[in-house]
């Protein structure tokens, strides 16, 4: 009796690992017939000529600015690992050396700008063109041969302030060509006169009526009666300084 209870409680304990061991899981097959999609030459087009798909890589030939943005980059670049020690830019530098070559352009069109409007002494475009023109040969006539102070008289009788400005100017060149405070020449610029001058508070002075000469003549700024008496009082200053030497 003890052996068919052993046997019946052994055989109750086993019945989990034996059902366990059977496969419970049913396997399903698909049996649905598969459709075939075909793809034809209508089908790829639309994708041939869209450029997002576009994936061929074209090497295009440096220009003559990309190839002097290179050389400036690697000049700069040279310099700087001779000074800093350094193998590689990055950062800041890495930065610097991609801009130069605009700030070396930027430079070389204000040089351009600057020499043009010193040397450039023709009369100014537009509206006032017929009426305020004086030319590099005059130049020379008025300050050598002509009373000044009459073409400015006359200027301002017909209310002409630009030209009143324009011969101001050339007669505070004549006061300092005649002092020797200068050495007129045709050729010269203004800021090569500006240079010439030796003493501060003159050049600082000659550098004012310049900078409203300039402004009025090559700017071709509007001036009216108002304007060209605070501008005369500018001239007059600047003229008693070198008549007083």
């Amino acid at each position: 009796m003890q052996k068919f209870f052993f046997f019946l409680s052994f055989l109750i304990l086993s019945l989990p690992s034996l059902l366990g061991q059977q496969d419970s899981t049913k396997v399903q097959y698909d049996d649905t017939k598969l459709q075939v999609l075909e793809i034809n030459e209508e089908d790829t087009r639309k994708y041939e000529n869209d450029p997002k798909f576009d994936y061929e890589i074209v090497e295009n030939n440096p220009t003559w600015w990309d190839d002097f943005k290179t050389w400036v980059g690697n000049l700069f670049l040279r310099l700087f690992e001779w000074i800093f020690g350094v193998e590689e830019a990055v950062g800041v530098l890495a930065a610097f050396l991609r801009v130069v070559p605009y700030l070396l352009l930027i430079l070389l069109l204000f040089v351009l700008i600057r020499f043009f409007l010193n040397v450039n002494a023709s009369s100014p475009s537009g509206k006032h063109q017929a009426k305020a023109f004086v030319g590099l040969s005059e130049e020379e006539q008025i300050i050598k041969h002509e009373d000044i102070q009459v073409l400015i008289q006359k200027a301002l009788a017909d209310k002409n302030y630009r030209l009143a400005i324009r011969y101001s100017f050339l007669y505070s060149l004549k006061l300092m060509s005649d002092k020797e405070l200068i050495d007129w020449q045709i050729q010269k610029t203004n800021h090569d006169y500006l240079a010439e001058i030796k003493k501060p508070d003159l050049q600082k002075s000659f550098s004012k009526i310049k900078r409203i000469y300039d402004y009025t003549w090559y700017g071709d700024f509007a001036i009216d009666e108002a304007k060209y008496q605070k501008a005369e009082t500018v001239f007059l200053q600047q003229q008693k300084m070198v008549k007083n030497g």
